[in-house]
């Protein structure tokens, strides 16, 4: 019989650590790393950034000439009448004829008032910008998995706060039930104490849920499959060192919508460039390789054919259009104003985002020191309250609003800290400085 008893609990064991190691323990760096290589947002502007890096090319700013091979073959079949000078009349009734030429041609434009090159400019810096929405994507999605995977750190800190208040309502129901057995108590506080018990329960049951589902989104942000369970740490762990001055220095150099907002002014500046080039002469060289053969049933010339090489050069210049070069130029010079004035709003309201952010973190900071003297007072009181309510000198009221008041300092000591590094994580995406 112990043989069996022994069995049967090596087995319980066994199944028990065999569970545990199922679920991974995954750490916000591990989170992080997934997120970069699935997250969908992130291909997507990786993606984007592909093909602004392949629209980067000579051939795209109209640097290179252009080969173009062709090939015409005309037939014909018609009745055919000709009068010729002396009198003569010639008629033909379904008279063939056919002509084909084909060749090879080159174009090259050799000066467009250096649109070319500025086009070339405008091309590179808009690689630039796929690279700094490249980079906020990265930075929004790194940010939203550290915010959701410290959310589900501080819910499993109160879950082991409602576990720990769910044992002492179970010590407090069984003193109840021990006093009612002998005497000392009356079945109210009895019934009290499994009603307080049973709302316990529901409390950490609504957790559990929304522990469940918080994992669920996590997963869905990692880009994998929402069924998979794992483990979070136990600690969060808050950077109090970050200074206004550093993160407003590092903004103004890195911080990626500021950096958008640059480059956009660039490319407007470029734009520009390319509008004003209209007014200087277009200049293109010519040249190709052609051959020609063309039959004919009726005529003076019944077969004929030719090949050879043709070169030769065009210019243009704009006289007039309609005023549409002043039109386009002003408009242009718009924008570039415009762009101006969306830098120093960007600017203006990162410099605000910064210091209201960082205020908060500062109170966050204080609240943090607080709320972990509330959770070691409570727990001291709730010591006290416990034993003197074993040997019965409180009242059951004044347990509960003791047991009430531990967890509530445990949830706020556990909220101060999420909240806190929210706010890190919020300075230091503005200040894009949030660690790949």
């Amino acid at each position: 019989m112990n043989t069996k008893l022994l069995l049967r609990s090596l087995i319980l064991i066994l199944f028990c650590i065999v569970k545990a190691n199922a679920q991974e323990v995954l750490t916000v760096e591990d989170a992080v790393k997934i997120a970069l290589e699935n997250n969908y947002e992130i291909k997507i502007a990786s993606n984007n950034l592909l093909i602004d890096k392949t629209n980067v090319s000579s051939g795209n700013a109209g640097m290179l000439p252009k080969a173009t091979a062709t090939i015409v073959d005309n037939n014909g079949i018609q009745n055919i009448s000709q009068t010729r000078s002396d009198g003569t009349v010639n008629k033909l009734d379904n008279a063939k004829n056919n002509s084909l030429t084909y060749g090879v041609g080159l174009d090259w434009t050799v000066f467009d008032g250096l649109k070319m090159f500025a086009k070339m400019d405008q091309l590179k810096e808009l690689q630039k910008l796929g690279e700094a929405q490249l980079k906020l994507t990265i930075i929004t999605k790194i940010s939203d998995v550290n915010a959701t995977y410290f959310d589900l750190v501080q819910q499993q800190q109160q879950l082991s706060a409602l576990d720990s208040t769910i044992v002492i309502s179970n010590q407090r129901l069984t003193l109840a039930q021990n006093r009612f057995t002998i005497g000392k108590a009356s079945k109210l506080e009895v019934l009290n104490a499994q009603v307080d018990l049973n709302t316990d329960k529901v409390t950490l049951l609504r957790q559990k849920e929304l522990f469940t589902n918080t994992k669920i989104l996590l997963n869905q942000i990692l880009a994998r499959d929402t069924k998979i369970d794992f483990k979070v740490v136990d600690r969060i762990v808050v950077d109090n060192k970050l200074l206004l001055a550093e993160l407003s220095a590092l903004a103004e150099k890195q911080n990626p919508q500021l950096e958008t907002q640059i480059i956009n002014k660039r490319v407007s500046e470029l734009q520009l460039k390319q509008i004003k080039a209209a007014r200087y002469p277009t200049v293109k060289l010519n040249t190709g390789y052609n051959f020609s053969d063309s039959q004919s049933s009726l005529g003076f010339t019944t077969q004929s054919s030719a090949r050879g090489l043709n070169y030769g050069f065009s210019a243009s210049l704009n006289l007039f259009d309609g005023f549409a070069q002043n039109r386009n130029e002003k408009i242009s010079k718009i924008q570039i104003d415009n762009s101006k004035i969306a830098i120093d709003q960007q600017n203006s309201a990162l410099n605000s985002q910064l210091a209201t952010s960082y205020q908060t973190y500062l109170t966050n900071l204080e609240l943090i020191a607080l709320e972990e003297k509330n959770e070691a007072i409570a727990k001291q009181n709730l010591n006290i309250t416990l034993d003197k309510f074993r040997i019965g000198t409180i009242t059951t009221l004044e347990f509960r609003t003791a047991q009430l008041n531990y967890v509530n300092a445990k949830v706020r000591y556990s909220n101060a800290q999420f909240q806190a590094k929210l706010s890190e994580i919020a300075l230091k995406e503005l200040a894009g400085n949030l660690s790949f």
